[in-house]
């Protein structure tokens, strides 16, 4: 079982742009709590490398409908995420439960958007 205790290595691996479950506990002041989705921006080949995720954390929460840090999405069933591009994480994947979410992957597009938003943030892309 992915994630199980004593289990040596889950055998989905998550690549950029998927999205999975993670538990954010232990969290403290604005940061998320709690089992939420987690869009991956890291590489599989950096996943299998260090057993670390970085990605972006997800939530329904309608307040992030005009939040400029976040990024809508649209899940299969028309149901609306948020990606919160100001609260980028890095998560050893397997040590916090990682899992697939049933959404899969988010559309290039927002993968994008969510890290463009990143380099207005934090000027990762200056030159």
């Amino acid at each position: 079982m992915a994630g199980a205790a004593g289990s040596k290595k889950s055998a989905f691996v998550p690549d950029r742009s998927d999205i999975v479950w993670i538990q954010h506990d232990p969290q403290a002041g604005k940061e998320m709590k709690g089992m939420h989705p987690l869009l991956i921006i890291s590489t599989k080949a950096f996943v299998e490398r260090t057993g670390l995720v970085i990605g972006f954390p997800m939530t329904h929460a309608e307040f992030n409908a005009d939040n400029p840090f976040a990024v809508a999405v649209q899940g299969p069933r028309k149901e609306v995420g948020y990606v919160l591009c100001h609260q980028l994480k890095s998560f050893d994947w397997v040590a916090r439960g990682g899992g697939q979410h049933p959404w899969k992957a988010a559309p290039k597009k927002v993968r994008d958007e969510a890290l463009s938003r990143l380099d207005a943030i934090c000027g990762i892309c200056d030159h």
